[in-house]
């Protein structure tokens, strides 16, 4: 499925397969692509059947950031991209990125090629990042006299030390995979990196949906919380899981020793 002709979405396996399609233009993020990619998140979040997604970037490059030429010449979409209604707490920018967050399934990036300004905060969005050696990475706000604002502020914050993340934001300096890597931005290097996201997510899917819906939502919730509130989130997440088919199939596999045959996502976990 193509949409708004800006992303592709492919559901095989019980695999979600998100690829940015403008590959003429490096996957650069204009509006509609921005509108697409929250659109492709909301359809995958209301089929429980999907176990992983994987996002990618057709062409030579993963995404080479906001295309800066198109978007200034729609200021009135803009100014609404940038606006928050009701009870919202992320713009368009924003939500593009943020919204891999909300899916109650793991999300695995796979970059090559460029992967620029919002474009790495998209990726950072995701909950693993698999890149090959060579991808170019920058935090490149810099670059247009900006700062990063399409969740970046936050998802930076979780990888690095501040110090690391005043450097490559005030620089905006080009990094490799393999300095990625030891920045703690990506999760692996590979040369074929869809094959090994691919891996991943196979290895993901021997584990029941809910027990991973519930691992994401319990840190994505707890992670930069107080311990009393993270104490109690396990304690309701795992009450929750007990009384699932899911929990009981694993169980029930172990002590039989054979391979669990999963259901769909039973529970919602918010």
């Amino acid at each position: 499925m193509l949409i708004k002709k800006r992303v592709n979405l492919d559901i095989r396996n019980e695999i979600a397969y998100v690829s940015l399609a403008r590959s003429e233009k490096y996957n650069g993020l204009d509006l509609d692509m921005l509108a697409a990619l929250v659109k492709a998140a909301r359809l995958i979040e209301k089929d429980r059947t999907i176990r992983v997604v994987i996002l990618s970037g057709e062409g030579k490059a993963f995404c080479a950031g906001l295309d800066f030429g198109s978007v200034r010449k729609k200021p009135l979409r803009v100014i609404r991209a940038f606006s928050k209604f009701g009870a919202k707490t992320t713009n368009l920018f924003q939500e593009a990125c943020w919204c891999w967050r909300r899916l109650q399934v793991p999300v695995i990036a796979v970059t090559h090629g460029h992967c620029f300004g919002g474009g790495l905060q998209i990726a950072l969005g995701a909950d693993f990042r698999i890149a090959t050696p060579d991808c170019e990475f920058s935090v490149m706000e810099a670059k247009w006299g900006l700062v990063p604002d399409m969740t970046g502020s936050v998802s930076l914050a979780e990888l690095l030390p501040m110090d690391v993340a005043k450097l490559l934001t005030m620089t905006g300096r080009v990094f490799d995979g393999v300095e990625a890597k030891s920045l703690n931005l990506v999760t692996q290097v590979s040369e074929e990196p869809m094959a090994s996201a691919e891996s991943l997510a196979e290895e993901i899917k021997t584990r029941s949906p809910d027990s991973v819906a519930a691992t994401k939502a319990l840190f994505e919730h707890t992670w930069r919380g107080d311990e009393v509130e993270a104490f109690d989130l396990e304690s309701r997440l795992q009450f929750k899981l007990l009384r699932g088919k899911n929990q009981r199939e694993a169980m029930k596999a172990n002590l039989e020793k054979r391979a669990p045959n999963f259901k769909r996502r039973q529970y919602d976990f918010e």
